[in-house]
């Protein structure tokens, strides 16, 4: 199974998912400037979307893409470890919940923040949007290590990638002291640790 990706990007997501599950993956770069892979070849004839992640499952099979989803097919690779819900369980739609979540109120208003030609009243907005989703994720973790619970699973390891590009674009958490806390107990995780190095976000 290769994973494509992109240091930093929300294909960390998945990246950590495999690295928790113990899930091997081939890893193949991608840069986004330019959508072109190490060897030069056109990112655009793997995914026509241009963006990571994507997963080859099987040569001469399209690929899987959306990091919602493709953190769940991962996970479900090794159904032991625990970082999705069995299908069909009430924890397994609460799982996709917060997936849904983190992928449509936070991962998509943070898009707009990447974008150079979005105006400066929009990302205004934006920011104050993504405050407010602050505060019901800093409310919901005074009470909870993780989104699930007292369990590590794979929406942590999506809302951890995406939240991190606060310090990315002129943003903290100093507001939200139970957020900053959970972005801390993600980061400190062994394999986390172990898979921004990989990507060169952490010193080795």
């Amino acid at each position: 199974m290769k994973l494509y990706y992109s240091p930093g990007a929300c294909s960390l997501a998945p990246h950590i998912v495999a690295s928790e599950a113990g899930v091997p993956l081939e890893l193949e770069k991608v840069d986004l400037s330019t959508h072109t892979l190490a060897d030069g070849s056109n990112y655009y004839d793997v995914n026509p979307r241009g963006y990571v992640p994507a997963v080859r499952i099987k040569d001469g099979e399209p690929v899987l893409t959306e990091a919602n989803v493709v953190v769940q097919f991962i996970a479900d690779q090794k159904p032991e470890s625990g970082l999705m819900p069995k299908a069909g369980t009430p924890e397994r739609y609460r799982a996709q919940q917060w997936l849904a979540f983190i992928a449509t109120e936070l991962h998509k208003n943070f898009s707009w923040l990447w974008q150079k030609d979005t105006s400066d009243e929009t990302k205004a907005a934006v920011k104050a949007k993504l405050e407010k989703r602050f505060a019901e994720l800093d409310a919901h973790l005074k009470s909870n290590d993780y989104l699930l619970g007292k369990n590590f699973s794979a929406a942590d390891a999506y809302a951890f990638t995406i939240i991190n590009w606060v310090n990315f674009l002129g943003m903290n958490l100093k507001s939200f002291p139970s957020l900053q806390a959970y972005m801390d107990r993600v980061a400190a995780r062994p394999k986390v640790q172990e898979t921004l190095k990989s990507e060169g976000l952490l010193a080795a």
